[in-house]
């Protein structure tokens, strides 16, 4: 159960990394680059990092919401891919009250743009159905 959850967040994690960096080549909300805030972070801590180390934090936080999916999906409302989405949408609202302000966005990234809420938003329900989609493939 937490390696098939662990895959199905990292298979995830690919898909939602491959629409941030297409987003990236059309030029779509420069300002919010989710790497360029982790390296940021992990510089205020004293971790001096590059984009390489981002992304492995990227991918290693999209296996552990894949650990969390597959602990708790059972007590969501739906089936897989709706309880992933409720999952991920649970998974965007810990970003924007966690991670953005610590980040230095302020909540729900604000101080970037209002469009960042809701495009993460949009981005996590993927992640979420992607999530849920994939973990139901590998537990039949």
């Amino acid at each position: 159960m937490i390696l098939r959850g662990f895959i199905a967040g990292i298979i995830a994690t690919v898909v939602l990394s491959a629409i941030m960096m297409m987003k990236t080549m059309m030029g779509l909300m420069p300002e919010f680059n989710v790497i360029s805030d982790w390296t940021s972070l992990l510089a205020t801590v004293g971790v001096s990092a590059g984009p390489a180390i981002a992304w492995i934090l990227h991918f290693a936080l999209g296996g552990v919401w894949g650990v969390l999916y597959a602990l708790i999906h059972h007590k969501l409302p739906g089936g897989y891919v709706v309880s992933g989405i409720i999952f991920g949408v649970i998974a965007w609202l810990g970003m924007m009250v966690g991670f953005m302000p610590i980040a230095g966005n302020g909540f729900f990234a604000l101080s970037i743009s209002p469009m960042v809420p809701m495009a993460t938003l949009i981005l996590h329900v993927i992640f979420g159905a992607v999530l849920g989609f994939s973990y139901s493939k590998l537990v039949r």
